[in-house]
This record gives C-alpha cells, structure tokens and sequence, in this order.
C-alpha cells in the first residue's frame, strides 16, 4: 500500500447494519467496488475501490446490529499509542483502543472534544 503523508485523511469507513445498500449506493453513485478483507478474524469487513485507486481507499464494517451506523475518516499517523495519548491530553475520548490486524495495520477510534467520531492508524512497515 502506497501511503500518503502522515497527518493526511487516508481512509474512509462505514459502519453499517445494512451493508447492502451500503455497497450499493456508494457502487452505483460513484463506482465504488468491493473486495472481501479477512484481516480482522470474526469481522465482515469489504474494502472499497475507487475508480483508478491502485489499492482499496475505504472499507464498509457489517456491524450486524452491534453498534449505531457512522461514516468517519481516518488519519494516518506515525505512532497510533503515542497519537491517541495526545488526543487524550487534548481532551479527546478514546472509543476504542489501539487493535492491529494480522495484516500489521494498526488503528483506534477517538470522539474530538466536539463530539466528532474519528480515527486514526498506521500502516505496517515495508
């Protein structure tokens, strides 16, 4: 995965109970496609592809009821501990905790001191 500079809006994400129409709006709207991530074990989880990414930009979680419905975006950043630790300082609420998938990316969701749910995340190194 090519990575843009730290600090950049880098990813998309959907969390969703009707992952369906989900995929298809997005599809239909803009184009999208959708290809099947098994990084996470136990989660359904589609990365999207948009017209001439050269890889996925976004993804859809089937939350399966789980959890209320959100679109939010995600920061790549150099350390996610270290990130989520000065949200924290800057009042930021940690809605979840740093994971990394077997893939190596790791990530962890924050609600700003506005209330806006974000997310940040690393990639694995080369």
């Amino acid at each position: 995965m090519t990575v843009p500079a730290f600090n950049s809006v880098a990813w998309f994400e959907f969390g969703t109970d009707q992952p369906e129409q989900v995929r298809e709006f997005y599809g239909e709207l803009f184009d999208w496609k959708y290809v099947l991530n098994t990084n996470t074990p136990g989660v359904t989880y589609h990365s999207v592809m948009t017209p001439g990414a050269p890889q996925p930009t976004g993804g859809v979680w089937e939350s399966e009821g789980g959890f209320p419905d959100y679109a939010i975006f995600y920061v790549v950043v150099q350390d996610v501990a270290v990130t989520v630790e000065r949200a924290e300082k800057l009042g930021a609420e940690v809605l979840m905790p740093p994971v990394t998938d077997s893939a190596g990316f790791t990530f962890a969701r924050l609600r700003d001191t506005a209330g806006n749910h974000f997310g940040v995340f690393s990639a694995p190194a080369p």
